[in-house]
């Protein structure tokens, strides 16, 4: 039986789905896709009259909805009706890590997506192929199953693992043209159906399949090698600080040996987004689950670099600042956790901010897609301090001269472009001296700021002054 779809259901309107269903919608116009969330004002911004005002920012998505959106392409709250219309669902809501209980902080919290499929079950009426595409842990497929075939109206529901692989900043590229597609699953006419679909754009030899689990488990893999390379330069970056050596130029060297590549070694002040941190505390945890604590303590080790990373970053503000930030005016270019997305999840910016506040900085930040109601949450998120005393030390301006006015150091937690075409000599002169720049991600001319008269921390090289 080679079934072929006509009707799909998104639940989850969030970084994935959106832009995921989009694409889909664009690359097969007869297809009719819906996209249904629960929060009516993120259904609102999708439906917005202004593509350009849709929730997520990525380079060429607001382009990709304005074409399918109201040809095959629909946002809607009502959740109930698409899944029932659909042959297929594809469920992509939040999979935060546990913040309670069994887990706590290092196991995928599934209430969501136990939520999501008892509504399968309880709406459906006809048999349904269901999609994981949130980031999950291995063996979530079989509690869908349970719950599904238990609780349904006796239609048969097949399971298929759809992980996703995008970058966010380049997400609508890497769904147009993909390394690669992953479908795992135990029915191969289900398989069939999707490999269906993405082949209408995507080459066959690049659709995978394999099993469900793993599919599942080459997810969390994928993200905790990637995060690993990270890791691994930052460790070498802090050495590099010590000895002289400049981890930019190490990085180029090793990243020339073609068994290493050059991609995922560029120091920083840290990972962030919503997948590395997660999938490899995922992985920690299955791991000690299955009584694996050598395993475990190998993957968790990156973490702790991580997050080492950040808090040395912090620590050498403080301590350059003559070992107060007290009362001074740091200015943070950057918020999101990288370029080209308004994304903040487990971004640096929030824990280097957090740490500088218990020193009670006073902190401005210019991000150029973050706004200010985004930033107070981020903060709020962490409850280490009230909400008000967090707006009481962190102003969020529109203008990167305004942030630097009258600031006693700058600190570069985004790489976003723009911020190297600044007019700097503009910037120093409204300093305060000695002008501070602690550039976390590496991306300024460390020389022309010296030469203007700026002090230059960066990762990885030390102080140029």
């Amino acid at each position: 039986m080679n079934k072929e779809i006509s009707k799909i259901c998104c639940i989850g309107a969030g970084y994935v789905g959106g832009p995921t269903m989009a694409v889909i919608a664009q690359q097969c116009p007869d297809i009719e896709v819906t996209v249904v969330d629960i929060n009516a004002q993120r259904i609102a911004a999708w439906n917005d009259e202004d593509v350009n005002n849709i929730p997520v920012y990525e380079p060429g998505l607001s382009e990709v909805v304005a074409e399918a959106r109201g040809r095959n392409l629909f946002f809607s709250t009502e959740v109930d009706k698409a899944i029932d219309e659909a042959e297929m669902i594809f469920i992509s809501v939040n999979t935060p890590t546990k913040t309670y209980g069994k887990g706590k902080g290092m196991a995928a919290d599934l209430k969501y997506i136990e939520l999501c499929a008892r509504q399968i079950a309880r709406v459906a009426k006809d048999d349904k192929i269901v999609v994981e595409k949130s980031t999950l842990p291995v063996r979530t497929a079989e509690a869908l199953k349970s719950i599904l075939h238990n609780t349904g109206n006796g239609v048969n529901f097949d399971i298929l693992s759809n992980p996703e692989f995008l970058a966010e900043g380049t997400a609508v590229q890497d769904l147009v043209a993909p390394d690669r597609v992953l479908i795992g699953g135990d029915s191969p006419e289900a398989i069939q159906a999707l490999v269906n679909v993405y082949a209408r754009w995507v080459l066959e030899e690049n659709i995978l399949t394999t099993n469900v689990w793993s599919s599942e488990l080459s997810k969390l893999t994928a993200n905790a090698f990637l995060a690993q390379r990270v890791s691994s330069i930052n460790a070498m970056s802090e050495l590099c600080e010590k000895t002289g050596a400049d981890v930019n130029e190490v990085a180029r060297a090793i990243g020339t040996d073609s068994r290493i590549g050059p991609k995922f070694l560029k120091a920083s002040v840290g990972f962030g987004g919503s997948c590395f941190q997660k999938d490899i505390l995922n992985l920690v945890y299955i791991a000690k689950s299955y009584g694996l604590t050598e395993v475990a303590d190998y993957w968790e080790q990156v973490i702790l670099m991580n997050d080492h990373q950040k808090r040395r970053f912090a620590d050498n503000i403080v301590t350059t600042l003559y070992n107060t930030v007290s009362g001074k005016k740091i200015a943070f270019l950057g918020w999101a956790f990288k370029k080209d997305t308004n994304d903040t999840r487990e971004s640096a910016a929030i824990y280097v901010a957090d740490h500088l506040l218990n020193e009670q900085a006073e902190i401005v930040v210019y991000d150029p897609k973050v706004t200010e109601e985004q930033v107070c949450a981020d903060l709020d998120y962490l409850n280490t301090r009230d909400e008000e005393e967090n707006r009481k030390l962190v102003t969020v301006v529109n203008d990167p001269y305004e942030a630097a006015n009258e600031a006693h150091a700058i600190a570069v937690l985004t790489e976003w472009d723009e911020f190297k075409a600044y007019d700097w000599q503009k910037i120093y002169n409204n300093m305060l001296r000695p002008s501070f720049v602690f550039d976390g991600r590496a991306i300024l001319d460390r020389e022309l700021l010296a030469d203007i008269g700026f002090e230059v921390y960066a990762v990885g090289v030390g102080e140029i002054k």
